[in-house]
This record gives C-alpha cells, structure tokens and sequence, in this order.
C-alpha cells in the first residue's frame, strides 16, 4: 500500500527518443523533459533510469534512481546522472555522509 511506484525508463528508449529529436541534448533532461518527449506517462512517485539497450548521446540526467549499469553508460558516453535526494546508484535510499559508531 505504501510502496513508492517508479515510472522506469531504459537507455535504449532514452537514445530512440534522442534520434528522433524529441530530446534536446544541450539542456539537463529531468522528469519535465521526458513526460514531453513522450517517455513517462500517469502518475508516478519517481523515475527510475536502467541500462537496456545502448547510449551513444552525452547527456546530463537527473532522476530518482539509476542502475550502476545505466550510471556507468552514461558516464562512458560522457555525460552524468544525478540522482535526487544523493542516493547512490542500485540503492533506494541515501546513505548517512559520515557514519558515527555509537558511543557505549
């Protein structure tokens, strides 16, 4: 009931988009930028970015999630993913900057 639902959307998808010029690539592509390019539709709590299929575009993205596979296409095409809330990639949540031990 309470889970979050992620719009997903693979490289592959992102590059045909990309070629057929619904995507212009000297501006940061966020949420805005895919729901116009036709990429996301409905209701969704986030954007998850995966690594199906192959990048040949440098961009600069911005989502809630990204797989390491998809991060790393990316940035071997380079070009960067940010990730909202500094959560790093194949993970969920942020992780702590400096985890203390707990005084005992």
């Amino acid at each position: 009931i309470f889970c979050k639902r992620f719009e997903i959307v693979n490289l592959g998808r992102l590059q045909a988009a990309i070629d057929a010029g619904k995507i212009d690539l000297k501006t940061r592509i966020d949420g805005a930028t895919l729901r116009e390019a036709g990429l996301i539709k409905g209701r969704w709590d986030g954007i998850r970015l995966l690594g199906d299929g192959v990048l040949g575009a440098r961009l600069d993205i911005e989502v809630d999630g990204a797989s390491r596979a998809a991060v790393a296409a990316v940035e071997k095409a380079g070009g960067t993913v940010s990730i909202k809330g500094g959560a790093k990639p194949g993970r969920a949540k942020p992780e702590p900057d400096d985890a203390q031990p707990s005084a005992s």
